[in-house]
């Protein structure tokens, strides 16, 4: 059975739903030697600031149970190299590139936003304001619902690009932030980041981090970020683009089914830099033993009806 994969969001249109995550797959080129990155619904690059940035020093990713903790501080060449070393061998090898905008004032946030609108090759915006490893901008701006429809609308008057704000998990109301997010302009959002944590060394009584705490990743995460996905779907009327500890087909199609057009797959890719064909095909297997003809018609397909009757009749 042919099944259609290609999902929308905003004027993108992606062949699949399955994307690479910021952070956690570099610029795309340094994975052209053993993934068809055309092949990937898209690739969501490093995130990027006006200028060049060190990043935290090591030690700065640390394995956890189920899980993995990093601070590495953004890290990156800056928008400008990207644009000129990056973006044309991407361009070139077919891959859809979301660029993953960071700042530590709204300015920045405007002008990176603003050379990569006059740059060709890029599909989407991806607007970093959820990152817990900086001290300056970024979960600023998250963790504030003016601050998030404040960035948003800023940079939706200097694009044409689908806009698309990266939320954090670290607030009381996730669904709050995403409706700003909406109202402010954006054309989908994507959640959820990293979880704040951190891991301490027993034996010396020293964080195991140089940033002392780090973003938590990984399967544990997962079940949190369902939830999160499925409330944010029943609060907005944009795409959702879900990610949080996935690791096969089956995780990613929780996602899909909670409400999320889109995936993202990060730390998975780690352990398995060539997870990506493993998880298309068992999406295409799902659609085809239920009959599903496109994988837009699973999206949000939750079925709580069953629950919602049990409920009410204890």
């Amino acid at each position: 059975m042919d099944v259609d994969l290609s999902v929308r969001i905003g004027s993108l249109t992606l062949g699949n739903p399955i994307i690479a995550a910021s952070g956690c797959f570099g610029y795309g080129v340094e994975y052209a030697g053993v993934v068809d990155l055309a092949s990937l619904g898209a690739v969501a690059v490093k995130g990027l600031f006006l200028s060049e940035r060190e990043g935290h020093p090591a030690p700065r990713i640390v394995e956890t149970p189920a899980g993995m903790l990093n601070a590495i501080g953004l890290q990156g060449i800056g928008v400008r190299r990207f644009v000129d070393e990056k973006l044309p061998e991407l361009r070139a090898r077919g891959v859809t590139a979301i660029v993953n905008v960071c700042g530590t004032t709204l300015d920045e946030y405007v002008e990176v936003s603003r050379i990569l609108s006059d740059a060709d090759g890029v599909g989407a915006i991806e607007l970093n304001i959820s990152c817990p490893n900086i001290k300056a901008g970024g979960i600023q701006f998250g963790c504030s619902l003016e601050g998030t429809y404040g960035v948003v609308s800023a940079v939706r008057r200097v694009t044409r690009l689908p806009v698309i704000p990266k939320l954090t998990p670290n607030v009381t109301d996730v669904a709050s932030f995403a409706h700003a997010a909406e109202d402010a302009g954006a054309d989908a959002v994507s959640l959820v980041n990293t979880f704040l944590a951190m891991a301490i060394d027993v034996e010396t009584r020293r964080p195991k981090l140089s940033n002392v705490v780090g973003g938590l990743s990984g399967p544990a995460i997962r079940p949190i970020a369902v939830r999160m996905v499925y409330e944010c779907r029943q609060a907005i009327g944009i795409p959702i683009v879900g990610m949080g500890g996935i690791a096969d087909a089956r995780d990613a199609l929780e996602f899909i089914i909670a409400g999320a057009a889109a995936v993202q797959i990060g730390t998975a890719s780690f352990v398995d830099p060539c997870i990506w064909p493993r998880l298309l095909d068992g999406i295409r297997a799902y659609l085809s033993r239920h009959r599903i003809d496109r994988i837009a018609d699973l999206v949000g397909t939750l079925d709580t009806r069953a629950l919602d009757n049990e409920w009410i009749s204890s």
